[in-house]
């Protein structure tokens, strides 16, 4: 949900740095930025769960820009920073959370100009989801999943420039392909005040599909479909950001809701506040 000044700037320059290559595709590096920022953050209900429901705070480091045929967004997660022995990340649980999504731009990589209507650019993608904890079969683990497939830059009415990717999804654990995720992500600012701060609507979905119903176990079975979806309200200014998101979950990472001995909860709704901190 994650560049030296905010990211309605990143976004605005993610924009540019498509039309400055559409304009001369000799310099692929014309358009290049960056951005990092750090988010100060509290998960009310983060699904899956065991049922506790408490809460924990978690400190997000959050990247992206371009660089060439490279797109890249990506954020690392720290849980529980204060090692508190009450929330839903204790006992050992898994402390770190990492996407790292690089996307190539086929337009920049051919020279050809792929863009059609809507859209704006064409990319081959790739995504990758490690840590966190995935439960296994003694209630430990880590995600260890990849994704692979085509993305493009699409103008929707509205929310203006928005990233969609179709992949196919290789299991790491299980060694194995095992269905396909749609991604799609917006960053909309909407209000804009005085002092040059504003108000973004910001947020993703990532739907998973197509999978085997049959690869879980007795202790977490899977289904074939599911996913998250975030949407947030945030303030921004060229230094500080504060936000509340709704995240709303059904059978998030394919974990069937309450089924199974574990008997996850992996259907509902979370709460996040944000404050951050922009590099």
């Amino acid at each position: 949900m994650k560049n030296v000044k905010t990211l309605a700037l990143a976004t605005t320059m993610a924009v540019m740095s498509t039309s400055a290559m559409a304009a001369d595709r000799t310099d692929l590096r014309a358009g290049d930025y960056s951005w990092m920022q750090f988010n100060a953050m509290y998960a009310f209900d983060e699904l899956p769960s065991d049922g506790d429901g408490s809460g924990h705070d978690y400190l997000e480091m959050e990247f992206g820009g371009r660089a060439g045929v490279v797109d890249l967004y990506g954020y690392v997660d720290v849980f529980n920073l204060l090692n508190k022995d009450s929330g839903d990340k204790t006992d050992g649980d898994s402390k770190m959370f990492m996407k790292f999504a690089p996307r190539f731009s086929l337009d920049a990589i051919t020279g050809m100009d792929l863009s059609v209507g809507p859209i704006k650019e064409v990319y081959f993608s790739t995504l990758f989801n490690w840590g966190g904890g995935a439960f296994n079969k003694d209630g430990s683990g880590d995600v260890n999943a990849s994704f692979w497939g085509l993305g493009a830059d699409v103008m929707v009415p509205w929310l203006g420039k928005t990233g969609m990717n179709l992949y196919a999804h290789y299991d790491m654990n299980g060694k194995d392909w095992n269905g396909y995720q749609f991604s799609m992500n917006w960053f909309k600012p909407f209000m804009n005040f005085d002092n040059g701060s504003f108000l973004s609507f910001q947020g993703y979905v990532d739907y998973q599909f197509g999978a085997d119903d049959d690869y879980g176990n007795e202790y977490v079975p899977m289904t074939s479909n599911g996913g998250a979806a975030y949407f947030g309200i945030h303030w921004h200014s060229d230094n500080y950001a504060l936000g509340y998101g709704l995240k709303a979950y059904k059978d998030v990472y394919l974990l069937e809701d309450g089924a199974g001995i574990v008997g996850l909860d992996t259907t509902g709704f979370a709460h996040y506040l944000t404050a951050t901190y922009k590099f």
